[in-house]
């Protein structure tokens, strides 16, 4: 699992939407973009190769919970 995660919002319009994104992994920053089609392309380094699957699984996970859920209460 890894910790402070954080995204912000790079493009939204009809044509591209895309999200940046970082985070800590076993004390290693990592950071990346987010397309609204799920792929994920990496700035410098990615994860190993053995955690990438699962990491990238992860940030897909909160990016589809941060960005496109509804988290407004009902009123």
């Amino acid at each position: 699992m890894f910790t402070h995660f954080q995204w912000q919002e790079r493009k939204n319009n009809l044509i591209n939407k895309e999200w940046s994104f970082s985070f800590l992994l076993q004390g290693a920053y990592y950071q990346g973009i987010y397309y609204k089609d799920g792929t994920i392309i990496w700035s410098g380094k990615q994860p190993p190769e053995e955690h990438l699957s699962s990491v990238e699984t992860q940030v897909h996970d909160l990016i589809l919970f941060h960005v496109f859920e509804d988290h407004t209460p009902p009123m």
